[in-house]
């Protein structure tokens, strides 16, 4: 095992010697019952680390973030709207052996979200089965009445899927939620090994850690792999909505990992259903879309008449098979929170598995049982509306005032088809450097994955910490930031037991 370049002066404390992982287990220590790092070789590589220079490489790795337009858009925030997102310089670590299982897990959940999504578009089957109720997939405003009968090459609805995935208590991997949509973050994942590599190459080094900057190669490879049928040699996209959106940086970061044009959707124009993307050596056909566009705002002649932001005519093309939108509109019914609670059954119905995953335990507020359990156990639940993401809306029962109780109360008996509860996570922590030291914050991961004839998912993905002391949202939006997630190869777990 290679040494540091630094090494930590003798009189200096130290990193790890003040760490306390508390009652949660420890993506470093673990359960604490062998009273020894679950990562022993991690651990002691941590422990020659000086705490005044890791805080200084740490700043400088925030700065370098801010200089190379790293960030992220706070809508509510009116005096610092775009900020670089937080980033801890330690890493979360995952043995070969644990992602191997939590990688078959997103691999089956997608498969099953994807052949939910092609079903409820078509036959109908698990609906007139009642393995899910008609009126969640039917009603859900995420369901586009317009998809229906509509086919997509391969079957694929989600092709890019973030798991959102929270350990407990008790070490054990469960899912939290499905982003189905559009979900975002996967350039903090690559920006950061980057960052890791540049500021910490010595705390890389003698870990055989798997890659991560091969993203953008896999998803462009998946997204022509759906291509429509007629294409031999199919052009592909990313449209997003605009320099004001608050993934923009991504979208920018997304386009050039693959090689392709950044587009608006004035930037597309439809001709006798198909699409074209104007150049300045006139139109060119473009035949796959990457849309970081969300439904409404995709097409005005089928959606929101309103929208300057997307193209008229795109769902037309998707009908006559000109032209293949990742994700597919009407992939979110898939990812709401409500169906969410229906994952394991969904995966049994349609793979004959059990989940690989366990979802946590979910009460859908709108079966009156549901509800009357989340209104005697308020205090002890963590409560969600079904349509919000980035952790707005959010109440933490345990964690929360009389008066929130009262308000988020009030609201499910006025509409108790928004809101799901579920207990409250004793979510895993991971060392982290707080202006107090290293201490433990809570984390959870997403794993990306994308699908095109078959699915492949980035090794690690995004590990999110909770940067406020005690806090289990880790959102940026509400405080949170990120890590990089090592994903150690097979005969290295980074606790001196090969394979373990």
């Amino acid at each position: 095992m290679a040494e540091l370049k630094a090494f930590r002066d003798p009189t200096e404390p130290a990193l790890l010697a003040n760490y306390k992982r508390g009652a949660s287990f420890c993506e470093l220590m673990g359960d604490g019952a062998d009273e020894r790092p679950r990562l022993l070789q991690f651990w002691r590589r941590l422990e020659q680390l000086r705490s005044s220079e890791l805080s200084e490489r740490a700043a400088d790795a925030l700065t370098e973030l801010h200089e190379r337009g790293v960030t992220f858009t706070v809508y509510t925030e009116k005096d610092e709207i775009d900020r670089a997102l937080p980033f801890d310089v330690i890493p979360r670590v995952l043995p070969a052996s644990e992602w191997e299982t939590l990688e078959k897990g997103v691999v089956q959940r997608v498969a099953a979200i994807n052949a939910f999504l092609w079903d409820v578009y078509h036959d109908q089957k698990i609906l007139k089965d009642g393995i899910v109720p008609r009126e969640l997939v039917l009603g859900n405003e995420n369901f586009r009445k317009e998809m229906i009968g509509v086919d997509v090459p391969n079957g694929t609805y989600a092709h890019i899927c973030g798991v959102d995935l929270v350990r407990n208590a008790a070490g054990q991997f469960m899912v939290l939620e499905d982003n189905a949509r559009t979900p975002s973050g996967v350039s903090y994942v690559v920006e950061n090994r980057h960052l890791m590599q540049r500021a910490f190459p010595d705390l890389l080094q003698g870990f055989n850690v798997r890659e991560v900057s091969s993203y953008g190669q896999n998803l462009r490879d998946k997204l022509l792999e759906c291509a429509p049928a007629a294409c031999d040699d199919p052009k592909l996209v990313l449209l997003s909505p605009g320099v004001f959106n608050s993934a923009y940086y991504e979208h920018i970061f997304l386009a050039r990992e693959m090689g392709v044009p950044l587009v608006e959707g004035r930037d597309l124009v439809v001709i006798d259903d198909r699409v074209f993307a104007k150049t300045v050596a006139g139109l060119s056909p473009v035949d796959v879309i990457y849309r970081r566009i969300d439904d409404n705002f995709l097409d005005p002649k089928v959606f929101n008449p309103d929208s300057m932001l997307g193209v008229p005519g795109l769902v037309d093309c998707m009908r006559a098979g000109t032209v293949t939108i990742a994700n597919a509109p009407g992939a979110g019914v898939a990812d709401d929170k409500a169906i969410y609670a229906y994952m394991p059954r969904i995966i049994d119905y349609y793979l004959s598995e059990e989940a690989i995953l366990p979802n946590v335990e979910t009460h859908i507020c709108r079966e009156p049982e549901a509800l009357q359990y989340t209104l005697d156990h308020l205090d002890e639940l963590v409560v969600k509306p079904v349509g919000e993401s980035g952790g707005y809306g959010i109440v933490v029962g345990p964690r929360a005032t009389t008066e929130e109780l009262e308000d988020v109360r009030k609201a499910l008996k006025e509409d108790p088809a928004n809101y799901i509860a579920q207990p409250m996570i004793q979510l895993s922590v991971c060392p982290t450097v707080t202006e107090e030291g290293v201490a433990p914050r809570h984390v959870d991961l997403r794993p990306f994955a994308v699908t095109g004839r078959d699915t492949w998912v980035l090794p690690g993905g995004l590990t999110r910490v909770a940067l406020k002391k005690g806090s289990i949202i880790v959102n940026s939006s509400q405080g949170g930031g990120t890590k990089d997630t090592w994903v150690l190869e097979p005969g290295q777990s980074g606790d001196g037991v090969a394979g373990a």
